[in-house]
């Protein structure tokens, strides 16, 4: 402000002398006023200068000037830069809010007040089957032409949500997503999407569950029933009651086996992972599981193969119980699956990287391959009927499948109509070590006289 006024009087002082000089009194007013236009052109020039510099100095590029104009130069300067660095911050926060959202693993789309797409993550680009970039501005109904959804979004009913089919949906794997609009802002919506695959499938297991669990007791009990009713109610010959008697111990031994094979399914669902201190023998869980697939061939009367290759000298970590469990379900579902004159191969082979693999192939009727995947599923059955000539319970490859997980092993399955099925087991390298000491030939072993490579089953 000094500069300004020092400027003013300088120039008026100086257009008074001047005119003074020149023409005495008249030329002293003609130099005032003269002064005075000077001092008007320089400070215009000065704010014009600052105006110029507003419009187009690139950013970080001052203006040296004094006075009020290098003042207001300055004063605008400093406000430029917070509002830069405002803008910076507030962008940074927006893309940190983005890059939150994008991380989500729920879907959200922005909608105008239109229903036009203004923004939307990755997750509910791919569970709708839309492109966040191309279809940007694009009217929702129309990218997802789902009728539920439709009249969902007709309704605008925000208080409850819907579930459409999601796009990478498949008759043998279906994609169920949820889908719910909220009201924000002037008109717009948000349009929050969700995964339920994993609960739709997990409400649907539990009903089958019970339903499977009434079904397989009830059957049992109806017939046990029945033959009470029946041994109370009239007068039968010792055979009669014998063979009456034979039936309900089959009954009540199938009952049995199906909540010892649901007790074991909640322990191990419920239990930590055993610990890696335990060693068992490797050759003792084969003699285990070849001896109990005789038997249970025995049981059924089938005529089959069963080849078990030599034990090896090594040892397995682990719990012994579940995992003579796990190798026993295996080889009994080849058993008892496999039609007589089939062939079963049990092997345990060490692979090259430490780890080891237990296999049983066989020759049976295979399986399709839409099966495949739900096998593995409590009471799920490729053939009801054959599970019931069979007596399995329909939890074996349940509890493989969470023994194998409780392990830290890997359940694969391989198979195809016609051509028969493997199942193996893959043990990780940390659960599987040389034997300490040489192991002895497996005592449960039947005497058959055959060697281990080829011998009659049942």
């Amino acid at each position: 402000m000094l500069f300004r006024f020092s400027l003013f009087v300088l120039t008026q002082l100086a257009g008074v002398l001047l005119g003074w000089w020149l023409a005495q009194a008249p030329g002293a007013f003609a130099g005032l006023a003269a002064g005075s236009l000077l001092w008007f052109g320089i400070d215009l020039w000065r704010g014009l200068k600052v105006a110029r510099w507003l419009r187009t100095a690139e950013p970080g590029q001052e203006l040296a000037m004094r006075g009020l104009w290098g003042e207001v130069a300055d004063r605008a300067r400093r406000a430029l830069r917070a509002r830069e660095q405002e803008a910076t911050e507030n962008g940074r926060r927006l893309q940190d809010f983005l890059a939150a959202i994008q991380a989500s693993p729920n879907g959200v789309v922005l909608l105008d007040a239109q229903g036009r797409i203004e923004w939307c993550n990755q997750t509910a680009a791919a569970q709708l089957g839309i492109d966040a970039q191309r279809d940007m501005l694009q009217l929702i109904g129309n990218l997802v032409r789902d009728p539920g959804f439709a009249a969902y979004y007709a309704g605008k009913d925000d208080r409850r949500d819907i579930v459409v089919t999601g796009r990478d949906s498949t008759p043998s794997r279906p994609v169920r997503i949820s889908v719910q609009l909220h009201p924000y802002g002037d008109g717009r919506q948000l349009l929050l999407t969700r995964d339920v695959t994993a609960v739709e499938q997990a409400e649907a297991m539990r009903r089958d569950f019970v339903a499977n669990v009434s079904h397989e007791i009830r059957t049992p009990l109806t017939v046990l029933t029945g033959f009470v009713e029946t041994m109370q109610n009239l007068q039968l010959p010792r055979d009669e009651q014998a063979r009456y008697l034979e039936l309900m111990a089959q009954q009540s031994h199938r009952m049995q086996t199906l909540v010892s094979d649901l007790l074991t399914l909640s322990r191990l669902e419920g239990s930590p992972p055993p610990a890696a201190g335990e060693w068992t023998p490797i050759a003792a869980l084969l003699a285990h599981s070849e001896q109990e697939a005789r038997a249970l061939g025995a049981v059924l009367g089938k005529e089959q193969e069963l080849r078990f290759a030599p034990a090896p000298e090594g040892e397995l970590a682990g719990s012994q119980s579940e995992l003579l469990s796990a190798l026993s379900n295996l080889v009994g579902n080849a058993v008892r699956y496999t039609p007589a004159g089939g062939a079963i191969d049990v092997a345990w082979q060490p692979l090259p990287d430490g780890r080891a693999v237990f296999t049983v192939r066989d020759t049976g009727p295979g399986i399709a391959p839409e099966h495949i995947p739900r096998l593995t599923e409590r009471f799920y059955r490729v053939d009801r009927s054959r599970s019931r000539e069979t007596g399995g319970t329909g939890l074996g490859l349940a509890i493989v499948k969470h023994v194998a997980q409780r392990h830290g092993a890997e359940l694969k399955i391989e198979s195809k109509p016609g051509a028969g099925s493997r199942f193996s087991i893959v043990f990780p390298a940390a659960r599987v070590r040389s034997a300490v000491k040489p192991v002895a030939a497996p005592a449960a072993r039947p005497a058959t006289g055959s060697p281990a490579g080829s011998v009659r089953a049942g």
